[in-house]
C-alpha cells in the first residue's frame, strides 16, 4: 500500500483593496456579469467574467430554465462563449461571484464539477494555466493559479482523442 496526499495551494484576500488594478476590475466585472443571471427557480444568481490576454472581458452568468437540467453554470457560459468566438485569444483570468436577497453569502463560491471539468479542459486546450479568483462580496476572496487546487483529478483520457 502507499498513501498519497493531495495540497492544494490558493492565497486568500480580506479587500479588493489587496489585488491588482487588473483582478480587482474583473472581480467587479463579475458583479456587473450578475445582471444578466436569469434565476427566477433559484434566486442565486452568478457572475463570471473571463479576462483575456488581449485585455477583452467576457462575460457570464447563470441561466436557468424550469427544466432543470436545461440550464447552464455562468462559469461555462463564459467560456464556451469564449471557445465559440475567440480561441485563439487565451485566457488570462476567471473571476466569479454570487448574489441573493435570500441569505447572506460570507464565504466565496466555488465552481461546480462540471464547470472545473470545462476550465481543466480549457487550459490544457490552451497549454496555460487559468487564474481563477472567487469573489465573496460580503467576505474574503480567494486566488488561484491554475484549476488543480480545485480539481486534482481532472478527467483526461488521451486515448479519446483522434490522430489529426
Amino acid at each position: 500500500m502507499t498513501n498519497h496526499e493531495i495540497k492544494i495551494a490558493f492565497q486568500e484576500y480580506y479587500s479588493l483593496e489587496e489585488l491588482s488594478t487588473a483582478d480587482k476590475s474583473l472581480c467587479l466585472e463579475a458583479v456587473n456579469a450578475l445582471n444578466n443571471s436569469h434565476s427566477p427557480y433559484s434566486r442565486f444568481k452568478v457572475g463570471a467574467a473571463l479576462r483575456l490576454q488581449s485585455g477583452k472581458i467576457i462575460y457570464g452568468s447563470n441561466q436557468e430554465n424550469a427544466a432543470y437540467p436545461s440550464g447552464l453554470c455562468a462559469e461555462r457560459v463564459a467560456l464556451f462563449h469564449w471557445s465559440a468566438n475567440y480561441p485563439d485569444d487565451l485566457v488570462e483570468s476567471i473571476a466569479i461571484t454570487a448574489h441573493t436577497n435570500e441569505f447572506e453569502i460570507s464565504k466565496p463560491i466555488t465552481p461546480c464539477g462540471s464547470c472545473l471539468q470545462v476550465m481543466a479542459e480549457f487550459e490544457k486546450k490552451q497549454g496555460r494555466p487559468i487564474q481563477i479568483i472567487l469573489y465573496c462580496q460580503n467576505g474574503a476572496i480567494w486566488v488561484a493559479q491554475g484549476i488543480e487546487s480545485f480539481l486534482p483529478f481532472m478527467f483526461f483520457e488521451e486515448r479519446l482523442a483522434l490522430p489529426v
